[in-house]
């Protein structure tokens, strides 16, 4: 019986969340804030919430106008929509 030669191709991301940059930002710009110890997390967190949607919006912007890549106006349009709805 011969062995495979195939590389699995699952890749686990090793990559984690950016807490002392994150930490160090918020102490410079407001220093007596106190907050959690997670909070870092939920801001990093909303921001790949946001970029997420962002690069939904714009992918349906290029859609749309029947583009197969997606431009600087899709992003821009697309950012001008989102602020808006996160806005409340």
């Amino acid at each position: 019986m011969a062995f495979s030669t195939t590389v699995s191709q699952r890749k686990y991301i090793k990559r984690k969340a950016p807490r002392g940059f994150l930490k160090r930002v918020f102490k410079r710009q407001k220093p007596h804030l106190r907050l959690e110890t997670s909070s870092d997390l939920l801001v990093h967190l909303n921001c790949l919430l946001f970029v997420h949607r962002l690069a939904e919006e714009s992918r349906m912007n290029a859609f749309e106008n029947k583009y197969g890549i997606i431009k600087k106006e899709h992003v821009q349009a697309a950012a001008k929509v989102i602020l808006k709805k996160s806005r409340g």
